[in-house]
């Protein structure tokens, strides 16, 4: 993906990449020193910059390093999807903008090294109805209303060593006291705030200049 080009700039973000040790500061010194010892071995020539930046999904942490971005011949950017398709936007049409991470869900970090999905970003959420459990990220169905009947001794049907999501929505509610909620008639969910109604935007009026 970045052999055709002469210059090359990695650009590493300081915040959620970071923190999961997949695209910080530390990562983009690794990834820039292995690329050079393939190129050395490969015979290939390859100037390779480093930078860091902040936040790559916000315009102002971008634009001081836009010198850097414009004048590669390539920039691989070790951001999520979202800083990637970002810098590629605030640089402008000419500049190449690859990812080199696979972004993959919004996670939690259960312990070193461990990362699981606990959100899908759907809009109109209904965590105050499900105990805190989110039934959309964590169903291998994105079941609304209630369990399948696949699952067994509260696992899920597709690997025995995932969790029902709403048997863990059951548990919770249960230890809660809060069974009776289940028992309440939800209104259909809307899933046009989700990626299904389009492209989404969040505009705060009360933040506008």
């Amino acid at each position: 993906m970045v052999e055709p080009y002469k210059r090359l700039l990695i650009l590493g973000c300081g915040t959620c990449v970071s923190v999961c040790m997949a695209g910080g500061e530390k990562e983009v010194e690794i990834l820039a020193s292995q690329l050079r010892m393939l190129n050395e071995k490969e015979g290939r020539k390859q100037e390779i910059a480093e930078a860091t930046v902040q936040r790559q999904c916000d315009r102002e942490y971008i634009e001081p390093c836009l010198d850097k971005i414009t004048g590669a011949d390539a920039v691989l950017s070790m951001a999520c999807g979202v800083g990637v398709q970002y810098v590629a936007e605030v640089a402008g049409e000419q500049s190449i903008v690859q990812p080199a991470l696979n972004t993959e869900f919004y996670g939690a970090n259960l312990g070193a090294g461990v990362w699981a999905e606990r959100c899908a970003g759907c809009g109109n959420c209904v965590l105050h109805i499900t105990g805190g459990i989110c039934p959309i990220a964590r169903c291998a169905k994105r079941l609304f209303n209630g369990p399948c009947g696949g699952s067994q001794r509260g696992k899920c049907e597709i690997n025995p060593d995932v969790d029902c999501a709403w048997q863990l929505v059951y548990d919770r509610l249960k230890a809660r006291g809060q069974l009776a909620v289940l028992e309440e008639i939800v209104p259909p969910k809307s899933w046009k705030p989700s990626l299904s109604g389009g492209p989404r935007k969040v505009i705060r009026e009360d933040l506008l200049l």
